[in-house]
């Protein structure tokens, strides 16, 4: 078995090496005198320059990996904090875009308050849009995120400044329900804008309207406005309902019909006024059903041609 514990230096082993060390320093001390010094150095350099190349080649590849290693690090960090930063920012984004149609809406809002400024109007949101059965009738209704509450009455218009929306039809603490034009037992005396001729607007299928008892004969274009007539003292008197896109005339019949395409986008309402200082004359609760058009032979003599007053009926 090997003896692998190191002996203690004695004076000749110090005194071996002293002399090697010093016959070493005059060799090199005569090879310098004799001018063969750099002669050595160039072949020491021949000899370990291919080890201190690849050596140093070596260094710099490690080196240029941990650098590497390093900055993937730092660029994953990077690119995860612009990933936060642009869904934070897409976000803003989206709500400045919500906020900046908003504003949009309430400018408009703004405007036609002004051109009507004795109409007190009260802004609301719509939380549901309702389109089914009830009973025997298919309404069509929208509820709003204000009621009594808030100063909610039933008859109240609903407008936006596009045109007339509606009317409040059945209200509770803190929502109410709004009756639209377009419903079929809706109804609203109206006025053609250019030809001055008078009508009733109700809803039809497919959500355009109708205009119906447009007396036989008189003359009227499409691409009139139909507003508000104010008769029956339901709706003021002005409100854009709709744009006449057809004419529908015969001659058995004693009225002639339009039909009218509402100013007012339905399918994409989110905010409405509420007109709250106007008291229609009668309760929407109260208020018959709209009745059928009479036959030609059938058809009331008492109903005025310059002022129908075909009921504007509720729910």
């Amino acid at each position: 078995m090997r003896n692998t514990d190191r002996r203690p230096w004695t004076l000749g082993d110090v005194a071996v090496r002293l002399v090697i060390f010093g016959l070493a320093a005059i060799l090199l001390m005569a090879l310098q005198l004799g001018g063969h010094i750099s002669t050595l150095q160039s072949g020491m350099t021949q000899l370990t320059s291919p080890a201190q190349l690849g050596t140093a080649s070596l260094t710099e590849s490690i080196a240029d990996a941990i650098d590497f290693l390093v900055e993937l690090r730092t660029l994953r960090q990077r690119n995860a904090e612009l990933e936060q930063i642009n869904g934070a920012l897409l976000v803003e984004n989206f709500r400045l875009r919500e906020v900046e149609r908003e504003n949009q809406t309430l400018r408009a809002f703004l405007a036609f308050a002004q051109t009507r400024p004795a109409l007190e109007l009260r802004g609301a949101q719509i939380v549901a849009r309702v389109i089914g059965q009830e009973s025997s009738n298919f309404l069509d209704y929208i509820m709003l995120d204000l009621g009594q509450a808030h100063g909610i009455a039933v008859g109240m218009p609903v407008v936006t400044d596009q045109g007339l929306v509606g009317r409040i039809s059945e209200v509770t603490e803190n929502t109410s329900k709004v009756l639209l034009i377009t419903d079929a037992s809706s109804a609203v005396n109206a006025i053609l804008q250019s030809s001055r001729l008078p009508g009733v607007v109700r809803g039809a299928p497919g959500g355009d309207l109708v205009m119906d008892y447009i007396p036989q004969g008189a003359i009227f274009s499409v691409g009139e406005v139909v507003l508000t007539s104010g008769l029956g003292g339901r709706f003021p008197k002005g409100i854009p309902l709709g744009q006449v896109v057809e004419i529908r005339q015969r001659d058995i019949d004693v009225f002639q019909q339009a039909l009218v395409h509402p100013t007012v986008d339905f399918s994409r309402l989110e905010l409405v006024m509420v007109i709250t200082n106007f008291e229609p004359l009668e309760d929407v609760l109260s208020e018959p059903a709209l009745a059928p058009a009479a036959p030609a032979a059938e058809a009331p003599a008492e109903v005025p041609a310059e002022a129908p007053v075909s009921p504007e009926s509720g729910p």
